[in-house]
């Protein structure tokens, strides 16, 4: 199991519709063969930047659903409503203290 994150940073005037795409989207990405866990954080100083966290069981399940017509829907609507170029990483959890 891995940690994808991204870093997307928006217009302003597109924060409303990336959120009504994400919730319109955000089960059917949950739910995508190999993700365990979706989750969406808002930066508190810079309300335009926001980061998905999604847990994912193989690199091959992240790029079936990077290959998929959800993915391709999804970020053809989100893309256009970026202020920067979006980041990514895939990480290894190393600990988890709760």
């Amino acid at each position: 199991m891995f940690v994808r994150i991204v870093k997307m940073s928006f217009l302003e005037e597109h924060i409303n519709a990336f959120l009504t795409n994400f919730d319109e989207n955000k089960n059917k990405i949950r739910n995508f063969k190999g993700c365990s866990l979706l989750e969406l954080y808002r930066d508190k100083n810079n309300p335009n930047i926001f980061f998905t966290y999604s847990y994912w069981e193989s690199e091959s399940n992240l790029e079936n659903y990077r290959q998929s017509d959800l993915f391709k829907s999804v970020w053809s609507k989100t893309k256009p409503f970026f202020n920067a170029k979006p980041e990514a990483w895939s990480v290894d959890k190393i600990n988890t203290l709760i």
